[in-house]
């Protein structure tokens, strides 16, 4: 009987060894299983788009703006024949401003004049042959020379000079020039007449394709054409200017040479 006894209790002791170690896997199971379900049951968030980078567009460069484009020569009234080497764009006290670079090469001189403003400024292009025809036949006409004084008249050529107009520069070599057989020029009439004559033929040589020495000595021979007085003529002409209490052309043009003498 007691042997009986302790084998019962070994068997019962081992089924209980064997129960404990089964609910211990179990356990272990379901501790080893409880995070992959709350892995499972955790919701999966979108992944947030990524954001494209800004295209950066390449600007084409601005040829052409007001009938103008680069490389152009066009005549700027204040300074004469000028050309156009790009349009760019420029900020200037906060705004967007479109401006024509123009070089003035024989003036050393660049210019920026707004697209907007060209009409204002009287910047025109280049006449056509047909004009210039028109101011070559100008200069062989007679000289017209108002008896006023001549700080006057010195404004008017300037205001002509300044104009743009082709043709009118013309007209102030025409009347500014002198002939050898004619008295000299004063001085602020010499300063007049080779601004208009440099206007001239700086617009003549680039529509004609010619250089500028080119352009002045047709201008010239289209000068000598022109009828012209004599000394004698020009002394009647003072005369008659004195007798009607008008300050004639010679009177003012005597006083600057009699500076210049006495300068000498």
């Amino acid at each position: 009987m007691p042997n009986k006894t302790a084998k019962t209790a070994a068997k019962a002791s081992g089924s209980k060894n064997t129960a404990s170690k089964v609910a211990a896997s179990k356990t272990a199971s379901h501790k080893a299983a409880a995070p992959k379900a709350q892995a499972a049951a955790k919701p999966v968030t979108a992944a947030k788009p990524v954001a494209a980078a800004p295209r950066v567009e390449d600007k084409k460069p601005l040829t052409q703006r007001q009938g103008f484009k680069t490389n152009e020569f066009v005549v700027y009234p204040a300074h004469g024949v000028g050309q156009i080497l790009a349009i760019e764009e420029q900020e200037i006290a906060g705004a967007r401003l479109e401006l024509f670079v123009i070089n003035f090469m024989k003036d050393k001189m660049t210019l920026r004049v707004p697209t907007a403003k060209v009409a204002n400024v009287g910047m025109r292009k280049l006449s056509e042959p047909a004009l210039v025809k028109k101011a070559l036949e100008t200069l062989k006409g007679r000289a017209r020379v108002k008896r006023t004084m001549w700080s006057r008249r010195a404004q008017e050529y300037e205001a002509k000079i300044n104009s743009g107009d082709i043709v009118a520069i013309a007209e102030v070599v025409r009347d500014l020039y002198r002939s050898e057989s004619q008295p000299e020029q004063s001085y602020s009439e010499r300063q007049l007449y080779e601004a208009a004559l440099d206007r001239l033929s700086r617009e003549i040589a680039v529509v004609q394709h010619v250089t500028e020495t080119e352009a002045v000595k047709e201008i010239e021979s289209q000068l000598a054409k022109s009828p012209r007085r004599g000394a004698k003529a020009e002394t009647d002409a003072e005369a008659d200017g004195e007798a009607d209490g008008e300050e004639s052309d010679n009177d003012i043009d005597g006083d600057d040479t009699a500076v210049a003498d006495e300068a000498a």
